[in-house]
């Protein structure tokens, strides 16, 4: 069963996937040293043969960030590179202490707005995390463009303006939630 465990979970095991299945913690235990897995993250192993996915250890470790940003943008193909630093998300309030002393970068909007476009996007090693779509993401590009490296920029703005799976409604709609309407309507007039 936990092998089973194991390959669904792209080498990843979850205790609380393990206990939900009636396996004590002993046994876990047990066959965590035998299988010579790594604990990655409070409740978190990873396979000895596996590929480590930084962004899903983070996201397992983390719940309630939302990859943001950069990030987003290369989760979503809309960057050309890998981001040097990894951008998050967090309702205001939300002590971030830890993940900055680890080079994350930390955003924090109000409540009502963190889970506002938020959706589960596949990473490069096909493991599922939380991340802003690509016109929520759009939104925070523009809102923070003068800090963002203009070629970042540019390139993101293009590829999304290019795509036939862009949806102006939504980022219309976001826009207005955050109070830059004008901003979004005059570079999708220009881009368009």
């Amino acid at each position: 069963m936990l092998d089973h465990l194991v390959s669904q979970g792209n080498g990843y095991l979850l205790t609380s996937q393990v206990l939900l299945s009636g396996v004590s913690k002993p046994t876990l235990a047990e066959y965590v040293r035998k299988r010579n897995m790594e604990r990655v993250a409070r409740g978190v192993y990873l396979a000895a043969d596996a590929w480590p996915d930084e962004l899903y250890q983070l996201q397992l470790a983390n719940s309630r960030i939302v990859y943001s940003h950069e990030t987003a943008l290369f989760l979503h193909g809309l960057m050309e590179r890998e981001p040097r630093f990894t951008s998050v998300t967090v309702r205001a309030g939300y002590n971030a202490t830890h993940l900055r002393k680890m080079g994350i970068r930390v955003h924090q909007v109000k409540a009502d707005l963190t889970g506002l476009g938020a959706s589960d996007v596949k990473t490069s090693f096909d493991n599922t995390v939380r991340a802003y779509d690509r016109e929520r993401t759009i939104c925070d590009v523009l809102r923070f463009k003068d800090a963002m490296d203009i070629q970042v920029f540019q390139h993101a703005m293009k590829e999304y303006m290019a795509s036939p799976q862009k949806n102006l409604n939504h980022l219309m709609a976001y826009a207005k939630a955050f109070g830059m309407e004008d901003a979004v309507r005059t570079y999708t007039e220009v881009m368009l």
